[in-house]
């Protein structure tokens, strides 16, 4: 049997996929249920004076109208986020620099006081029929007094600010992050500097599958089920209890099929605690389905920070410090300050700064929760430092990839500890970027852009670096059972949004029990089955559940092996394991892992603690991170006339460990760049700054990135063996967004270059290209 771990197979999952054979959340549906209808709120900011339901009570069909006060009423709590989760070794302490504690916004299922952003949940209404719902909300009558909002987070700091909560500051975390003294001597000492004030625009997940949920609740055994999906059930569980505030024995969470997540829905949503709690009032399912709209305001975003950053080099282009701030806006509520921690601890990348200090802050808007979004805090720092080398290359005279190179760290000096706290496990930086210089064919840019200027279009070329810190929940599960007739069943923690699960971990434990890829079924999503696991994020995956199947994989064959012994009467230690049978030593006996099955279940002269069913499992915890690395090359062409950006070649090399399907890593990257290189050119959740107002709320007004927008990509893999877990893999799912806002500017920038342009604001629409080429010529006049 040829090794199925390498091998650029073809997903196994998608024909069911393709072929309508998939099962999503809002695919369940159950006998008798009802359907909710949320109200939300149509400010930013204001007091809830009176909420009056009598006229939506009595419409046709309505079952229940549900407010904050009967939330408080049947003692139902704030939903239990957890916005810095257990530290991992790699992740460094956002300590607040006064040694107070962080800051927490709560999140209820109603508010009973204000409301907070545009989009907020008011009210719900239950109904027999979906417009039935929709036609009592219109009759619910609340009275606001409307307060002044703060949108950006850089305001939210200011003195005076407008305050969200009486008793939260607006600033939750201000952490010092590295050495600040050492920076200052460091910057002291220097001879030359530069600068980057920037933000790096809000965004949002826009996944195919809109969210959804079904509540159920069974009087007769107490038990409450939630069908929802989500990034990891074990999790959505352990929060459902805590708001109902009843045992987690009590509670189930299923999820089926998850068409797109990245991360946008690995936090606990309001509307699924509503629906399970209101199944138990009404004692029938409730299923409430997001409309995409409603999805805009109300789903959880991503990125918004605002960075300040700036680099020390001394005569010869060696960095010597950085130092700045980061101002995550997390939104009016404190779902995640993960993104600011990620990128406080890698802003200097994979560059030698022997010294750095970053200021920290967290901060509540009047906006949407953000929370972890692809590559979270990672492409935020990545663009703050890519953007300023260019920046430092052009001010100081220096050539943008000499400047890199010369401070690239080298293998030698890995395990590298950055200044800022993490330590880099190992990698060799210039090989990649040297590898994406020579696939992207920067030395022939020159000639391109001499053609290009014969079409009177402008031309640039960017490069970025990166590297990625993946940690994620440390805890994972996996149980591995051979069936007789055939089958081996893989329940796993993790949960696939995507990524090809069915088939890498088919691959592995295929190849680890020498049986068909076929024959392998994943069992994931239902916390009546799968009592422990992490679901995925933070490239945890892989990572983390090829250890526990492999470990439950071992022992799976260390068990049958004993067994084989027993049915072919010799000892143990005589034999061996080879492709999916058992032989004895220096003979041809041999038996077949399924038969092995057969024999545990049927015969009655093995013993005890072999009888029954031929399966293991592992509950463990993985606390080593990994570091995927790469390099990205982004060529550019404009019209001056109109400022219409076109990519017109894109490179990546992404070092992503071991590859178990080189294929479907490929595709990830295709995906993440599409993601990265859309917030970099068109996606903005933007909000207005004086009302709160989201302008961005249908596919209308917020652009998505299309197959005619972007050319063929050219991606590599690089294969640099993780040190930190037996499969050595390092993760490969995030790593095309991580470089691509930077390396997009840069070469937008590049283009830009003779009109005097230093620096972009993104989204780089036509207009803000346009407007920069006139003002340049201005300039020049």
């Amino acid at each position: 049997m040829s090794p199925l771990i390498g091998k650029p197979l073809r997903r196994k999952e998608d024909l069911r996929l393709l072929t309508g054979g998939g099962r999503y959340s809002d695919d369940v549906n159950l006998p008798g249920q009802a359907y909710a209808c949320v109200l939300r709120s149509p400010h930013a900011h204001a007091r809830i004076r009176s909420i009056d339901t009598v006229a939506a009570q009595t419409m046709p069909g309505v079952l229940a109208v549900l407010t904050g006060a009967d939330v408080k009423a049947d003692g139902l709590r704030d939903i239990p986020h957890t916005p810095i989760p257990a530290k991992p070794p790699a992740d460094i302490l956002l300590v607040n620099s006064d040694g107070s504690e962080h800051g927490y916004a709560p999140q209820d299922l109603l508010p009973t006081d204000r409301v907070r952003y545009v989009g907020q949940q008011v009210a719900m209404v239950v109904a027999e029929t979906v417009a039935q719902a929709k036609d009592a909300a219109e009759h619910i009558a609340v009275e606001y007094e409307p307060l002044d909002p703060v949108i950006a987070g850089a305001a939210a700091v200011q003195t005076g600010a407008v305050r969200l909560y009486d008793r939260v500051a607006n600033t939750c975390v201000d952490a010092d992050v590295g050495n600040r003294a050492a920076t200052q001597a460091a910057f002291d000492r220097a001879s030359r500097f530069a600068r980057i004030q920037t933000t790096v625009q809000r965004v949002t997940g826009v996944p195919l599958d809109l969210r959804a949920a079904v509540g159920v609740y069974d009087p007769a055994t107490r038990k409450y089920t939630l069908h929802a999906g989500s990034g990891g059930v074990v999790r959505q569980k352990a929060e459902l209890a805590g708001i109902l505030g009843v045992p987690v024995t009590d509670v189930r969470v299923e999820c089926g099929d998850v068409g797109g997540n990245y991360g946008t829905r690995n936090a606990f949503y309001p509307e699924f605690g509503l629906v399970v709690w209101a199944a138990k009032r009404l004692r029938r399912p409730v299923k409430w389905t997001c409309e995409r709209t409603e999805a805009f305001a109300s789903d959880y975003q991503g990125r918004d920070q605002a960075i300040t950053l700036e680099l020390a080099l001394d005569a010869n282009g060696k960095f010597l410090a950085a130092r700045g701030e980061v101002i995550s806006n997390v939104g009016a509520h404190s779902v995640m300050y993960v993104p600011l921690l990620k990128c406080s601890e890698l802003l200097t990348s994979v560059y030698r700064v022997p010294a750095a200090h970053i200021r920290a802050r967290a901060v509540l808007t009047n906006t949407v929760p953000t929370s972890p979004y692809r590559s979270a805090g990672r492409p935020e720092a990545m663009f703050a430092i890519e953007r300023l080398i260019d920046i430092a290359a052009r001010q100081f005279g220096y050539d943008r990839i000499d400047l890199r190179r010369r401070n690239l760290i080298p293998p030698s000096a890995q395990p590298y500890p950055n200044p800022l706290g993490m330590t880099y496990d190992s990698g060799d930086y210039a090989d990649v970027m040297d590898r994406a210089l020579v696939l992207s064919d920067w030395k022939g840019f020159p000639a391109r852009k001499r053609e290009s200027r014969r079409a009177r279009k402008l031309r640039g070329i960017g490069l970025a670096n990166y590297i990625e810190s993946t940690s994620g929940a440390p805890r994972e599960y996996a149980k591995v059972d051979v069936l007789p007739e055939g089958r081996v069943d893989v329940t796993v923690g993790t949960l696939s949004s995507g990524q090809g699960h069915e088939t890498s971990f088919a691959q592995c434990v295929g190849e680890w029990l020498g049986v068909d890829l076929d024959s392998i079924r994943l069992i994931q999503g239902d916390t009546d089955i799968v009592p422990a696991g992490g679901g995925s994020h933070s490239a945890r995956s892989m990572r983390m559940g090829g250890v526990v199947m492999g470990k439950a994989s071992e022992a799976v064959i260390q068990k049958a092996a004993k067994i084989a012994g027993h049915v072919m009467e010799a000892d143990a230690g005589d034999i061996a394991f080879l492709e999916g049978r058992f032989t004895v030593k220096g003979t041809d006996r041999s038996i077949g892992l399924f038969e092995v099955a057969r024999a545990a279940r049927e015969r009655s002269d093995l013993p005890e603690e072999l009888r029954g069913p031929l399966a293991a499992d592992c509950d463990d915890m993985i606390r080593l991170p990994a570091f995927p690395f790469g390099c990205a090359v982004c060529e550019v062409e404009i019209d001056p006339q109109t400022g219409r950006t076109e990519i017109v070649q894109y490179t990546s090399v992404d070092d992503v460990g071991r590859a178990i399907n080189p294929l479907i890593l490929h595709g990830q990257a295709h995906g993440a760049i599409a993601q990265g290189v859309g917030q970099a050119m068109w996606e903005h959740s933007r909000y207005d700054p004086v009302t709160g107002q989201l302008l961005a709320g249908s596919m209308m007004d917020y652009a998505m990135p299309r197959a005619p927008m972007l050319p063929a990509f050219v991606t590599d893999l690089s294969e640099t063996l993780a040190p930190g877990n037996p499969l050595g893999v390092r993760g490969g799912g995030e790593g095309g967004t991580t470089p691509a806002l930077a390396v997009v500017v840069n070469a937008v920038v590049d283009a830009l270059s003779e009109y005097g342009v230093t620096h972009l604001e993104m989204p780089l629409t036509a207009e803000r290209v346009w407007q920069a080429i006139r003002d340049g010529k201005a300039r020049t006049a």
